[in-house]
């Protein structure tokens, strides 16, 4: 079914230092982006606590969403001009899904939440889910918009997002190896971390894609700009998302929750301890359902909010991450292998030996992502694997045409590290027990746990 909007008066033309512009020709991108719901992602930063560690990563997810919505644009303007559908089922490009792409491509990130994926591993929150409620919700500004368009189109925009929409192009548009959102993501991100390894040419790319009847595929002439696309992928997860300083913010981050948690469930700071919005979190009790009002609410800020409130609060271990979070003081971190692993028992025992409460004061934390992946039909999320179209119209898979991708397919690109208290390299700071913390070193030193090396972010 094609949708049909009203279109402006005069196209909208929003400055973006990634894409230059961005144009809005049709009433209902102006009008979702006008939602309370789209504007929310104002306040959630893109990249969580990266802040912390390359302080020009401000951007929010608001930026990236309408970043992913021109790329989207980009596409169906692209296929519409140079493969339009002849005839029905011919696997070219239909223009009649393209509202349905911009719009989902537009709302893509609407349900993420605060400090987006730490604070949903903690929570066991799923963005996805929370996002196509919001869409479908008849309680949501989203969904009354969309909702002009017709009764069944906020499901049609939802199921994009689900991966159930029946034209796969569309699909994988928005999510697949090589979708808007990635190309943005890596785009932005290497900009505002001053990062450049995340520079690759999406024109080149752009220009390349084309529709066929199993979802979308380059021509094999642009085979090095995809190269390079993976190439930049796989250089920001070592150099920027897999940064050991933001990892450790993220450690602290996710401590700090778990102990506001414990305390929420302890009846003797019932009367003092009143986080209200994060309540129905801290208790487990959150309901998509009926509670997402209330998630909408929350946003970096507010808990920023609630942070700087706990620096006070009677409990030491609650106040002093809250005061090593806002006031930037990471935990220091080794790398460890499966082979000396069994060495960290040792190491947490030592920490506790000086006063630290090895819960909440050491954490692993196992970093890994594959620059690109072989489809495969049985992971739980399956990638669409990259396809390159011959002259002839055959296609070949990305790494079986690429010697480059081949060698980095299937591998897995980050490490495993041990996170503990800056204060076991520095007892005089804290007046820890000057024999332990030594012995403590002597572990690291000792190859049983792999030194770290010193970054000029830490």
């Amino acid at each position: 079914m094609g949708y049909q909007t009203e279109k402006l008066k005069q196209e909208k033309v929003i400055r973006d230092p990634v894409h230059s512009h961005i144009y809005i020709q049709d009433q209902i991108i102006m009008d979702l982006i006008n939602t309370a719901e789209f504007q929310r992602l104002r306040r959630i930063h893109q990249l969580g606590t990266t802040s912390l560690t390359f302080p020009g990563a401000e951007h929010t997810r608001f930026s990236h969403s309408l970043g992913v919505y021109e790329i989207v644009r980009r596409i169906c303007n692209h296929f519409q001009r140079n493969y339009p559908t002849q005839t029905p089922g011919d696997g070219l490009w239909d223009d009649q899904n393209r509202l349905v792409a911009e719009c989902a491509g537009l709302l893509h990130d609407i349900g993420h939440g605060t400090y987006s994926h730490t604070f949903e591993h903690i929570f066991q929150t799923n963005h996805e889910e929370i996002t196509q409620e919001i869409i479908t919700s008849e309680g949501t500004e989203v969904n009354q918009v969309l909702r002009k368009m017709g009764p069944n189109f906020p499901n049609q925009v939802a199921s994009v997002i689900n991966k159930t929409y029946p034209n796969q192009q569309v699909v994988q548009m928005i999510s697949s190896q090589c979708d808007a959102d990635r190309m943005d993501y890596l785009l932005r991100d290497s900009y505002f971390t001053g990062a450049q390894y995340g520079n690759f040419d999406l024109d080149r790319i752009l220009q390349v894609m084309r529709p066929y009847e199993q979802g979308i595929c380059f021509k094999k002439s642009g085979l090095h700009a995809i190269e390079y696309y993976i190439v930049s992928r796989y250089q920001m997860y070592l150099q920027v998302y897999f940064h050991p300083t933001s990892r450790s913010m993220e450690v602290i981050l996710a401590h700090l929750l778990k102990r506001a948690r414990q305390i929420a469930q302890d009846p003797q700071y019932q009367d003092d301890f009143q986080p209200g919005l994060l309540r129905p979190f801290l208790t487990e009790q959150f309901d998509l359902k009926h509670d997402l009002s209330n998630y909408l609410q929350l946003d970096d800020g507010v808990l920023t909010t609630y942070f700087s409130a706990w620096r006070t609060f009677p409990d030491p271990i609650l106040a002093d991450l809250a005061t090593r979070f806002l006031d930037r003081k990471p935990f220091k971190s080794a790398q460890f292998t499966p082979e000396t692993k069994p060495q960290l028992t040792e190491l947490r025992s030592l920490v506790a030996d000086v006063g630290f409460d090895p819960n909440f004061y050491t954490a692993t934390d196992n970093s890994y992502n594959q620059p690109y992946d072989v489809y495969d039909p049985t992971d739980s999320h399956p990638n669409a694997q990259i396809e390159l179209m011959e002259k002839d119209g055959s296609l070949i898979e990305l790494s079986q045409a690429s010697l480059l991708v081949q060698t980095i397919t299937g591998r897995d690109v980050g490490d495993s590290r041990f996170f503990f208290p800056k204060e076991m390299f520095h007892p005089e700071a804290a007046g820890l027990f000057a024999e332990t913390t030594a012995q403590f070193q002597s572990y690291l030193r000792n190859d049983h746990v792999i030194q770290p090396k010193e970054s000029q972010h830490d």
